[in-house]
């Protein structure tokens, strides 16, 4: 599976050019940056810096590498400009600051009187060791705000040329003379640059500008290398990230999960067979994307993308399809391919949408997950289970849809619907239980124990003995129709919180590296909506049931 993904990748990248540059003045973004652990390109470190105070990768349409570049060269001249992003009511009021406001400047958030008592008040809470709740969340994103912004200005943060000896690399702060002078021609350059941009130069004088900036920083990235040709030797991955960045294979995925959607409903509303080959091709163009940016991830880290949050929600998007595919292939209800490309859809809108809470950077594993014969085997067995249950989940709703339009007429669509159910259960329940028993296995290689009722693994038991139950209850005749496609909603609420409920919400245990924050009041309202329909059905069931009892 690895040497395909990676061979995919390889094939992909040959064809988009991945390794050309697309226009004159891109050559900043493949400058090589050490940050957070790793070597990665100057776009994709802009774009993070940019982020973490802004909340988005542009500012007002210009692009992160321009952003924090300027950040550096003139931070007298974003003093008033309102780029620090505060969404947390409770720390606005608490700063008496507007409530109905989201950016502010540097001076009303540091400057402000307030500030310092609340870094003292978090630091104090820190010290307690407990999990941080929203509140003080929110204050350690406003205090890494304050640092990144203030790091980056000093040249403190851009950390541009390797060392002779050692793996630190040195900031343009720390530059040597000799380096300080190359990487002022790269400011130079890019200063002539935007400022031709900005005064509304001719096009070709721009080119110039752009194609002089090139220069300087293949100048510069040349000297560099000089230094330590072997700290410096990421050209490939570096292109590759920069490509990623740019291209977003797992947004082109959900448009072709959507329009696969779309092609089956047409099928069914203008009765025309030859749609589902439609549907077909752009199911498998999702597909092929899901799987080629999973591929890029991998080349790019050397291991199987799925050591997040935000990896294992588009790794379930994935097997989701996958076993939609597969069923469908066997049964040929339809109802399941439309299902799994909207479940697939669903979840990659969300992982592209929702980057504060599932971070989509490129991240070195940790120390505990330094394994990659263990993180695939165990992680990509467990989460691909989950890809069944959401399948399950989404068949589920629809079942309830067809109970909605009426029991008797939709019949047969709600017996296809169960069947595929009980059989995403089975799928499931077939992966959760090794994918438990391998976490044990690497659990005893780890810290020394298979089981340790660590939250992460107590719920991943529950869940499992919940499918379990409901599969046996089903088999022995004890769940009806109605009944599975009522529990392929509710079980899936434990996946939910084993999933994401002991990582964000409990945030306890020995899997502390899978920890977040954000998100809970979104999770918290999806699974009351879907209770609540769940009730609504059931109650207009019963009331339909009675009403047909008393007319016989």
């Amino acid at each position: 599976m690895n040497k395909f993904l990676l061979c995919l990748t390889a094939v992909l990248l040959s064809f988009s050019g991945a390794t050309a540059f697309a226009k004159p003045g891109d050559q900043l973004k493949y400058m090589p940056v050490q940050d957070g652990g790793r070597i990665k390109p100057y776009d994709s470190f802009a774009k993070e810096m940019l982020e973490i105070v802004y909340g988005k990768g542009t500012y007002e349409g210009r692009k992160a590498t321009e952003i924090i570049l300027t950040w550096m060269l003139s931070p007298q001249a974003w003093a008033d400009k309102k780029i620090f992003e505060v969404r947390n009511h409770q720390v606005l009021e608490a700063m008496k600051l507007p409530k109905d406001q989201r950016y502010f400047n540097g001076q009303e958030l540091f400057g402000n009187d307030r500030f310092g008592l609340l870094r003292q008040e978090l630091q104090a809470k820190r010290e307690t060791k407990e999990k941080l709740n929203p509140y003080f969340q929110a204050l350690q994103r406003l205090e890494n705000q304050y640092f990144v912004f203030q790091e980056v200005a000093a040249g403190r943060m851009l950390k541009v040329l390797p060392p002779k000896e050692g793996d630190s690399w040195i900031a343009v702060a720390e530059l040597p003379e000799s380096f300080q002078q190359k990487f002022m021609g790269i400011t130079t350059s890019f200063v002539s640059y935007i400022g031709g941009i900005a005064s509304g130069a001719n096009q070709a004088d721009i080119d110039a500008a752009a194609t002089k900036l090139d220069e300087a920083v293949v100048a510069f990235e040349t000297a560099a290398r000089a230094e330590n040709p072997a700290l410096y030797d990421h050209d490939t991955k570096i292109k590759a990230e920069v490509h990623y960045n740019s291209f977003h294979p797992f947004r082109w995925a959900y448009v072709f999960y959507i329009l696969a959607a779309i092609a089956i409903l047409l099928v069914w509303a203008l009765s025309k067979e030859s749609l589902m080959k439609v549907a077909w091709v752009f199911l498998g163009l999702g597909f092929i994307l899901n799987t080629y940016g999973f591929g890029v991830r991998m080349f790019i880290m050397d291991r199987a993308p799925v050591s997040n949050m935000y990896e294992t929600v588009v790794w379930v998007a994935w097997g989701t399809v996958f076993f939609a595919a597969i069923l469908e292939l066997i049964y040929k209800f339809r109802i399941v391919l439309f299902s799994g490309a909207l479940v697939a859809a669903f979840g990659l809108v969300i992982a592209d949408f929702a980057p504060a809470v599932l971070d989509p950077t490129l991240q070195p594993l940790e120390p505990v997950l330094r394994s990659n014969y263990w993180l695939t085997i165990h992680v990509m067995t467990i989460t691909i289970s989950y890809a069944a249950f959401f399948l399950a989940f989404g068949l589920g709703d629809l079942g309830l849809y067809y109970y909605l339009r009426g029991e008797e007429k939709n019949h047969e669509k709600i017996r296809a619907v169960v069947t595929a159910i009980y059989r995403s259960m089975q799928i499931g329940v077939a992966f959760l239980a090794p994918g438990i028993i391998l976490g044990g296995i690497w659990a005893d290689y780890s810290w020394g124990r298979f089981w340790g009722w660590d939250p992460k693994e107590t719920w991943a038991l529950i869940a499992l003995l919940g499918y379990l139950a409901v599969l046996h209850a089903r088999y022995a005749g004890m769940i009806k129709n109605f009944g599975m496609v009522v529990t392929a909603i509710i079980t899936f609420s434990l996946v939910i919180m084993a999933w994401y409920g002991v990582n964000f919400v409990l945030g306890a245990g020995l899997h502390s590296y899978g920890f977040g924050a954000g998100g809970v009041e979104y999770v918290s309202a999806f699974v009351a909506a879907h209770l609540l329909f769940v009730l609504y059905v059931w109650v207009l069931r019963q009331g339909r049931t009675k009403k047909s009892a008393k007319s016989s």
